[in-house]
């Protein structure tokens, strides 16, 4: 049976869910030096780039709620510890479900009009967006992956087909 494209993005809010949960079980057992620790990478360590994820997450879901953040830029620190920023990606991810539970395939087909972190205005059709919105999801996590894999602490296995095959 083929699932729908709502099938499909529910999937991808969940999975989302699942994969953020799996990382950030492993990040809690860093020492909070190691977790902080300034690294080669674009948000500049662990903490940065987590927190880069809930930023998009929280730009994102602002606009397609209608509901804008008052985020000004992709880099912004919205908790400074790790704790705050895990409880506060728990509820993201609940509020990521709950809104793509209650689309249909109609509304996946609307454009969406909204102005970017520039402050240019854009339009696109909603399943394009959120395609990308779990893609960069998935981007970001993946760098926080090869990150872990130079402390001590064991990159989880993240694989779409690893949540697939434990929720069956």
């Amino acid at each position: 049976m083929q699932s729908s494209m709502h099938d499909q993005f529910k999937t991808f809010a969940r999975y989302n869910a699942w994969a953020n949960q799996r990382l950030y079980e492993a990040c809690g057992q860093l020492s909070e030096a190691e977790y902080l620790k300034s690294r080669p990478v674009f948000f500049g360590s662990i903490h940065g780039t987590l927190n880069h994820i809930l930023v998009g997450d929280r730009v994102w879901m602002g606009r397609f709620t209608n509901n804008l953040s008052a985020i000004t830029s992709l880099d912004q620190e919205l908790y400074a510890e790790f704790t705050g920023l895990h409880v506060a990606r728990q509820a993201e991810d609940a509020l990521i479900i709950s809104y793509i539970d209650a689309l249909d395939d109609n509304a996946l087909m609307a454009w969406l009009e909204y102005r970017n972190v520039a402050g240019e205005d854009q339009a696109d059709e909603l399943t394009l967006l959120l395609s990308h919105f779990f893609n960069h999801q998935t981007h970001h996590r993946g760098q926080v992956h090869a990150l872990l894999s130079q402390t001590d602490v064991p990159p989880p296995s993240m694989d779409l087909i690893y949540y697939q095959r434990e929720i069956q």
